[in-house]
């Protein structure tokens, strides 16, 4: 064979997947090209859990389609699986643990899947093996259980043979290599295929098969273990199997197995073992179902935290030992999808979890592949999320920690430390953590959460209620509601489009119109199905050049949708990343004027620079690009400035700007200013879930203007159609704990809807947030109840949200003050 539409490379359960789901959704010619044989990579020698549960959500999507598909595989293929449904059971022995339990359950009511909170009267009844003196409660998916990964991806390789699909075994490739017509020649010993596309799916062989293209993705093998007990009296004994059981605090999963027992610790990061050599050399040419040598000492303070949560463990000797490589990626989710800057390379690489992922992404990228885009938001998977920054130092210290902490509790607006900071470091970095700056981490960045005052350590205290950050964000607000304040924004994606095609590219692209030049926007790039793909800042900046921002997390993901686009309509544009080029700072607070006026001769006056509006200028002596508008609805100003400049303005900004109380803000403060003012946020109040019409956004969306753009068409439908939902914001009664978003909404004792992004409304004093309900309970006054922690707030309905931005109120004359 020489011709086809996609070629898979790897033969592993993902790989498989991914060509039944093609195969059977009818692309007439797929082929899967395996090196050895089927399952010998990670697949074959995994312990094979199965769950519906994930800490996120639309992982969740994922984790469900897969459970559903294996259940009717065997009868689909006459291949058996070996599926077990027992169930499992999240153990907690501490109070934080219980929260999280809470927690996760009022993100679980929307979603599709069962899960319970349970009391130890009811884990002790499903569980009757446990020493409950160390349980609190637990969380039980009755759904979940195990299943043979040899079985399960014969089965997938007997379906997708069945519908047409070719898999050949014992055929390795020795190059890929991209012809001028976007197709790729997969060069084997048995001959070259071209394909319209390439995928790679090559589990611990990832990052080796990546290089054959150029790439070196951020992918280490580590050693996973698990024992295998002999046969145990009291668990022959029982009548039905045991659920899975995790004890989250002794970081490992036991199972029934047979008549005995298999348990499998995740080791803390100094004890756990990375496969250095593979990632530094190359992976051993003939490994694929060969195992590591056994480190019983590794596991030997889980075995005795399970001896003691299953006392009967102690009675089975070890019958084997199980030690082989699983892939893991820095942040331990899988790279999923089209790889910017090569086009039709495909990434499914990555999985520490390949055994439950497998069905739900194979069904995911055929979606992806066969209809132009993704049929949900993933973007926690993209293939694009790291960049050169995430080199080998950041790749070993985070995949140590994320193996090392694989139990540990889930708290929000989660920090996670090993490998920071990267090479992506801002010109202010040093300084804001010098005047008390607590960083998060987006996209390599370090960006500033919140600052320290001086009854508050910059010290990250993580719970699941208000903790230390929630006062000096209190301080940040009010100063920059009566003052001003300044925040670092180097962190933004940013994009150049340049070339005689760029209006005309951009208008095609943009739902809005596209700005006139000195002018800025904010437009939504939607997908053909009308959903929200990305939000860009757009700035015309004349001579046929358009600047684009993003936001830090989107960079990547923006970029390869604006290629992708560019290359189907064959504009005569270039598109730029020159993200690492610009630092960014945004100047925002009713004195932010008079601050920046000093430093500059361009007349900031409304009437000389208005809203939404761009110019050229001088700040002290480094020549910036001002852009009018704030994130936060205040007045103020997004600075641009080469990145090696951005210290001298920031300096300049507080030497003019102290009198009049200028100070530091970060993303916190930020976020509860841009809710209270109405503004959506791309990734939690619109996504590729959503619509712009039921996000409130159809103020952004020219249905009239000449062009086609992507989306128009659909858009027309979904208004003829009209909306099943729509989006309201919510003031919450609630005193020590916030919604942050994915909360589930309650009327008349049933889940409507769920939350998007929330937290605490520091000018208004409350606790508000962005919720999606049918459009018979968005009227203004509708009560409804937001789940947190166990209990169901009180919540009402607001006609809009509580403040105008700064435009607004000096139009109809409003003063806070």
């Amino acid at each position: 064979m020489d011709e086809a539409e996609t070629v898979i490379v790897g033969g592993g359960c993902v790989g498989v997947s991914l060509a039944y789901h093609l195969a059977k959704a009818g692309q007439k010619n797929v082929v899967l090209l395996e090196k050895s044989e089927l399952t010998a990579g990670s697949t074959w020698h995994a312990a094979g859990l199965t769950t519906y549960y994930h800490p996120g959500i639309n992982v969740k999507n994922i984790h469900y389609y897969s459970l559903n598909l294996y259940k009717q595989l065997e009868a689909e293929t006459g291949q058996q699986v070996g599926l077990h449904t027992c169930g499992s059971l999240r153990l907690a022995s501490t109070a934080a643990r219980m929260d999280e339990f809470k927690y996760q359950m009022q993100r679980q009511g929307w979603n599709k899947a069962e899960q319970y909170l349970m009391d130890t009267d009811e884990v002790q009844k499903v569980h009757p093996l446990l020493n409950m003196d160390k349980v609190l409660g637990g969380l039980f998916n009755p759904g979940d259980g195990h299943i043979d990964p040899y079985s399960m991806t014969m089965a997938l390789a007997v379906g997708a043979r069945k519908y047409g699909a070719k898999l050949l075994q014992g055929t390795p490739v020795t190059a890929m290599t991209p012809r001028d017509d976007g197709r790729w020649e997969v060069d084997t010993h048995k001959g070259t295929i071209t394909a319209d596309r390439v995928v790679n799916a090559t589990g611990f062989w990832g990052r080796e098969v990546a290089k054959l293209v150029g790439l070196d993705l951020p992918l280490i093998p580590v050693h996973h273990q698990y024992m295998v007990t002999s046969t145990i009296p009291e668990v022959k004994a029982l009548k039905t199997e045991v659920p899975v059981i995790r004890d989250l605090d002794g970081s490992y999963y036991l199972r029934q197995e047979r008549d005995g027992l298999l348990l499998g610790p995740y080791e803390a990061a100094d004890k756990m073992q990375l496969c250095e050599d593979w990632y530094l050399k190359q992976v051993p040419p003939g490994f694929g179902k060969e195992l590591f040598d056994a480190d019983l000492d590794r596991l030997q303070w889980h075995i005795e935290q399970a001896m003691e949560m299953v006392p009967v463990l102690a009675k089975g000797n070890i019958q084997s030992v199980i030690s082989g490589p699983i892939t893991y990626t820095p942040d331990l989710l899988p790279m999923v999808g089209p790889y910017q800057g090569l086009k039709n390379y495909w990434c499914a690489v990555g999985f520490g979890y390949g055994i439950i992922h497998a069905g739900g992404v194979g069904k995911f990228m055929s979606d992806w592949i066969l209809k132009g885009e993704p049929p949900y938001d993933l973007i926690e998977l993209d293939a694009n999320r790291y960049g050169n920054w995430a080199d080998k130092d950041y790749t070993f210290a985070k995949a140590r920690e994320s193996y090392g902490m694989n139990n540990a509790v889930g708290y929000p607006k989660e920090e996670r430390f090993a490998g920071r900071p990267t090479k992506r470091q801002s010109g202010v970095y040093e300084k804001l953590l010098a005047q008390g700056a607590h960083m998060g981490f987006h996209s390599g960045w370090e960006v500033p959460h919140w600052f320290a005052t001086k009854k508050t350590k910059a010290t990250y205290l993580p719970s699941f209620r208000r903790t230390n950050w929630f006062k000096p964000v209190g301080k940040e607000v009010e100063m920059v509601m009566k003052k001003a304040g300044v925040i670092d924004l180097t962190s933004f994606g940013k994009i150049e489009v340049t070339g005689p095609d760029s209006r005309r590219f951009m208008d095609h692209i943009c739902a809005n119109v596209v700005p006139k030049e000195g002018h800025t926007n904010i437009s939504h790039m939607l997908t053909p199905r009308g959903r929200v793909y990305a939000e860009l800042t757009v700035t015309n900046l004349g001579d046929s050049k358009f600047f684009c921002v993003t936001g830090s997390g989107s960079e990547y993901h923006d970029l390869r949708w604006m290629e992708e686009q560019q290359a189907a309509g064959d504009y005569d544009v270039t598109l730029t990343n020159v993200t690492e080029d610009w630092g960014v700072l945004g100047l925002a607070g009713p004195k932010s004027r008079e601050i920046l006026q000093k430093l500059t001769e361009t007349n900031l006056d409304d009437s000389q620079f208005p809203f939404l509006h761009a110019r050229n200028m001088t700040v002290g002596d480094t020549s910036v690009l001002g852009i009018r508008i704030s994130y936060t609805g205040e007045l103020g100003w997004e600075l641009y400035m080469r990145s090696e400049d951005i210290s001298k303005v920031y300096d300049a900004l507080f030497e003019v700007g102290a009198r009049s109380g200028l100070g530091n803000f970060g993303t916190l403060a930020m976020g509860s200013m841009r809710m209270e003012k109405g503004f959506r946020a791309w990734g939690s109040d619109m996504n590729m879930d959503t619509n712009p019409l039921e996000a409130g956004l159809g103020f952004f969306v020219k249905h009239k203007k000449e062009a086609n753009f992507i989306g128009k068409e659909a858009i027309k439908k979904l208004k003829i159609k009209g909306l099943e939902r729509t989006l309201v914001f919510l003031n919450v009664k609630a005193k020590d704990v916030d919604p942050e978003g994915n909360e589930s909404i309650w009327h008349n004792d049933l889940v409507v809807g769920n939350t998007t992004s929330g937290g605490y409304g520091y000018t208004t004093q409350k606790s508000i947030a962005y919720a999606y309900v049918p459009p018979h309970l968005a009227e203004p006054g509708t009560e409804v109840y937001v789940e947190l922690l166990g209990k169901k707030r009180k919540a009402r309905v607001q006609k809009a949200p509580p403040l105008l931005i700064e435009p607004a109120r000096n139009k109809n004359k409003i003063n806070l003050s």
